[in-house]
């Protein structure tokens, strides 16, 4: 069980931007409404509406029809739902960087590169990305819950559920070495780095890609142990 519970250590992480390099993205968009500027961390209540509207389409919709193909009473097996999850994280990243490479262009066409201003791109723009990214949460976060509470041996189900709640915490560390590692590495030589404190002269959107990578590359791992794991026998 233990490389399954690995793998949601890549996806919190990968979670974790949702309240840090988003709102870092969304501070140099547009945020006006009319006359108001929203702040940039609000559209994170576009992952609590995702998880909203998912949760329902998922029981009443996607349910009865995996049922059809997969005979499974349940329409996915926790495991099939955590990979659809991990895979959904992969373009919730994909979207971000998109986002990015279209903010970046804005900003060199109209000059701004070497000025710490928004762009004029509607922050909304950022909404794809929160959406999958509540996708992602109701598959795998869901999944994983499940899964470690039917598979753990019965004396050990609260433990191994507490368990699968640490991989939150260790995602924001992985997050913040990444990070550490990026700039490290991205400002030797006296360059900007990846994610300097003007984005408009940095490559935020490279960021993004290697956290897709590494989320894909996390999903193939956790295909090749899932496809070998053997499922508890009841008692």
């Amino acid at each position: 069980m233990f490389p399954i519970w690995a793998s949601g250590i890549i996806f919190s992480a990968v979670y974790a931007q949702m309240s840090s390099l988003f709102v870092e993205q969304g501070k140099m968009m547009d945020r006006s409404v009319g006359s108001f500027s929203i702040p940039a961390a609000s559209l994170s209540s576009f992952n609590i509406i995702s998880v909203i509207i998912w949760v329902p389409i998922y029981d009443m919709v996607i349910i009865p029809i995996a049922r059809k193909f997969t005979h499974n009473e349940r329409g996915f097996s926790e495991l099939q739902r955590m990979g659809i999850g991990l895979f959904t994280s992969v373009l919730c990243m994909a979207a971000a960087a998109i986002v990015e490479i279209e903010r970046l262009q804005i900003a060199r066409e109209m000059g701004l590169v070497d000025e710490d201003v928004a762009v004029p791109l509607s922050i909304f723009w950022q909404v794809p990305q929160y959406f999958l990214l509540g996708a992602a949460e109701v598959f795998t976060f869901i999944g994983q819950h499940e899964f470690f509470y039917e598979q753990a041996p019965d004396a050990m189900r609260s433990l191994c559920s507490a368990l699968s709640l640490l991989t939150n915490s260790l995602g924001n560390y992985l997050s913040s070495l990444i990070l550490t590692i990026v700039t490290y590495f991205t400002t030797k030589g006296g360059n900007v780095g990846w994610i300097p404190d003007n984005l408009n002269e940095g490559h935020l959107d490279y960021f993004f890609w290697l956290l897709a990578g590494l989320s894909f590359l996390n999903l193939l791992v956790y295909i090749v142990f899932a496809r070998r794991y053997k499922q508890k026998k009841a008692s």
